[in-house]
């Protein structure tokens, strides 16, 4: 597991996923030319009463098969 922290409604707060899909969220905000903190920002705004981590996993993997 790799720990990063980011700022989701002007609160820091950490997120903790595999490495795999932390390089998956890179390559998604590399390819929308925008930031891993924006696409998680995005991805929070949507998730609904989801877990945070959970949701990124998701949004990772829906991404993979699209």
């Amino acid at each position: 597991m790799k720990k990063r922290s980011v700022t989701l409604k002007g609160h820091r707060t950490s997120i903790s996923l595999e490495p795999e899909f932390w390089s998956g969220l890179e390559a998604i905000a590399a390819k929308r030319r925008s930031s891993v903190q924006k696409l998680v920002e995005e991805i929070d705004l949507g998730r609904g009463n989801a877990n945070l981590s959970s949701a990124l996993r998701v949004f990772v993997l829906k991404q993979a098969n699209a």
